[in-house]
């Protein structure tokens, strides 16, 4: 079905990465990898109900790295015709004749490659005409405005449809592609006038549009959250417990991968240096990457090398169990890929003391009186020390009930404090990208206002 979507099949697209191989192989190249990959997509804007953008875009490209023993270049281009292909193997040669030899360079060993990947069931195209996007976007913000007149303005509201196929191949004997889809529906409210207006936002994102939001639900969200935030107001210099909304909690969750990610510890870049086998996070709290999710925004049957992928646990009873690692970052640590050559997969964050009455209110009830973060600005985390400083809006809490809207202050301690520091979890779970975690309480955090 999904090559009826595409100028090319998954077959053509095979077949090409079968010369390109035969390429680099002809040109004297010792291993090579290649992908070669397809796609379209549209997105349209609204403001105030009138069509402010309408893109369409279809692109294909091929990307090789050829090897000379340990030396490698890289080339890529959008051209499939034959001469270009070898033009284009030749060009990533020649840059490999010229460079370095790097010990941990190279593809993954045979046996790691997934030479039977599972169909994850990862595309839903979504056959929709600009006209009727473009009546999804102004129904989601007209259901915003509709809340209350005190929303007075929109950021705009759109639409962004994507559905694309590769193919990826290496000398090795790893050939594998499948096609993926991804629709997003968002909108972002103004309410309030002159100096006191605020925003917020709220979107769905998925594989299947049969699963997004409705508008309506979207729109009227995004409201409720930018009308609760009128009347914002400083507070005085602190120290309390923090509550992270379940949307940024993932943001914790990122920084804990990027933390240990193959990357940063071979150059000795992370907080979390020499963590494995180590209590990082308290023992109540658990992090499972599954791969395999059917249809999950974040599961692929193999990484960007080829390498299989495999559910773990990655952090059990708050015991740092495995990294992220490419074969690369793996070489130069002396351990083994990972399979996350290209990120994580569908990580989720739980806690064994999570309660069915640890939903957001609960969790609010949980902290008492402290900061409720909904909203973090700047990029404030140093991952070599950990230090965290971050500009932030929320809400003040007190004996669990919501008192008022906070702005204009810092949140700030270290990372490694932070993720030994997580008192609960919330019930309350979202799924952001490839990340799913509920509301995050952390015992103790600077809170500096006026």
């Amino acid at each position: 079905m999904s090559d009826t979507y595409f100028t090319h099949t998954q077959d053509q697209l095979k077949q090409l990465a079968r010369d390109v191989l035969g390429y680099a192989k002809a040109q004297g190249g010792t291993d090579c990898a290649v992908e070669i990959s397809e796609g379209s997509g549209l997105s349209v804007s609204v403001r105030k109900s009138q069509i402010e953008t309408i893109e369409q875009n279809k692109d294909k490209g091929m990307g090789v790295t050829v090897f000379i023993g340990q030396r490698r270049g890289n080339a890529s281009t959008s051209d499939f015709s034959p001469a270009a292909l070898k033009a284009t193997v030749e060009a990533a040669y020649n840059i490999a004749r010229f460079t370095a030899d790097d010990d941990c360079a190279g593809l993954a060993d045979a046996d790691q490659m997934e030479m039977a990947p599972r169909d994850l069931q990862l595309f839903y195209p979504w056959e929709i005409a600009t006209a009727e996007a473009v009546a999804l976007a102004q129904r989601a913000e007209a259901a915003a405005f509709a809340v209350d007149p005190r929303v007075t303005n929109s950021e705009g509201a759109g639409v962004h449809v994507q559905q694309s196929h590769f193919v990826a191949a290496n000398s090795r004997g790893f050939i594998g592609g499948y096609p993926f889809s991804r629709h997003t529906l968002s909108v972002a409210p103004i309410a309030g006038k002159g100096a006191k207006m605020q925003r917020d936002d709220w979107y769905s994102s998925v594989r299947d549009a049969a699963k997004m939001s409705s508008p309506e639900q979207i729109g009227r969200y995004a409201a409720e959250r930018a009308l609760a935030r009128l009347n914002a107001r400083s507070i005085d210099t602190r120290n309390c417990p923090v509550l992270f909304e379940a949307p940024l909690a993932a943001g914790l969750l990122g920084a804990f991968v990027q933390a240990t990610s193959g990357g940063a510890l071979y150059r000795k870049s992370s907080f979390l240096l020499d963590s494995l086998g180590k209590q990082v996070l308290p023992a109540h709290v658990q992090i499972y990457e599954d791969p395999h999710v059917i249809g999950g925004v974040g599961s692929a049957p193999f990484d960007e090398e080829g390498v299989r992928t495999v559910q773990r646990d990655v952090v059990k009873d708050g015991v740092v169990q495995g990294y992220f690692l490419s074969t690369y970052s793996a070489r130069k640590l002396g351990m083994k890929t990972t399979g996350n050559a290209g990120g994580s997969h569908n990580l989720s964050l739980t806690s064994s003391l999570t309660q069915p009455a640890d939903d957001f209110a609960g969790m609010l009830r949980k902290m008492g009186t402290g900061l409720l973060v909904t909203e973090l600005m700047g990029q404030g985390t140093n991952y070599v020390t950990g230090d965290y400083s971050r500009g932030a809006a929320g809400y003040w809490v007190e004996n669990g009930v919501i008192q008022y809207p906070v702005e204009e202050i810092t949140i700030a301690g270290n990372m490694k404090d932070m993720l030994a520091q997580i008192v609960a979890v919330g019930n309350d779970v979202l799924v952001r990208g490839t990340k799913q975690t509920g509301s995050i309480l952390i015992e103790n955090m600077v809170v500096a206002g006026s």
